[in-house]
């Protein structure tokens, strides 16, 4: 598994290395959505899924550090939820086909290949009537932004990143700006915000 070792040294190094919170655009775009069956790619310490789960979503959340999926079970059994925790790497785990209801990617930052793998198995998840969301890093970041990423070879575009989503309909594809509080005051990062429908 690529670079597992070096994730679960940044997870154990802090309590939780991102916030217990949902991300801002998860939120948004999933609160209007009726629960069901979920699947949550690179997970991390499951705050996305643990909120999904919150609200009735039956939820799976997969990523390679151990680390993280300890965190993560920790973190569901204080909040009261299950979550199904899997250790794999997500650009070569199979997931089953046609399946969830929502299939949901927060910041997988891959170069391409490995990005053209994980979203391909991402779109075939999808099951009728089914959602997949894709929120990144986005390449304007670089020269636009503050924070995240510094190689774009991991970056991409809200356009590169539909045009991936071959069968589904893509009812968003855009950039999205979020404050982040620094030590000099607010910055602006910017995102990406895909989403996309299976008829």
């Amino acid at each position: 598994m690529v670079d597992a070792e070096a994730w679960d040294a940044r997870y154990a190094a802090t309590d939780l290395l991102w916030s217990a919170e949902p991300n801002r655009f998860v939120v948004a775009e999933v609160e209007g959505l009726a629960p069901g069956r979920a699947v949550d790619l690179a997970a991390g310490e499951a705050r996305n899924a643990i909120w999904l789960a919150e609200r009735g979503w039956a939820v799976t959340a997969i990523d390679y550090s151990a680390v993280a999926l300890e965190r993560a079970a920790r973190l569901a059994e204080a909040r009261g939820v299950s979550v199904e925790l899997v250790q794999a790497d997500v650009t070569t785990y199979a997931l089953e086909a046609r399946a969830y209801d929502l299939v949901l990617v927060a910041y997988l930052q891959t170069a391409e290949r490995p990005r053209a793998m994980w979203l391909h198995r991402a779109v075939e998840a999808v099951a009728p009537g089914g959602t997949l969301l894709v929120i990144g890093h986005d390449r304007s970041n670089l020269d636009g932004g503050y924070g995240g990423p510094q190689d774009p070879a991991v970056l991409a575009t809200p356009d590169e990143i539909a045009a991936a989503m071959d069968g589904l309909d893509v009812v968003k594809a855009e950039l999205v700006h979020r404050v982040v509080e620094t030590a000099e005051g607010d910055r602006v990062a910017i995102d990406h915000v895909v989403r996309a429908r299976r008829r």
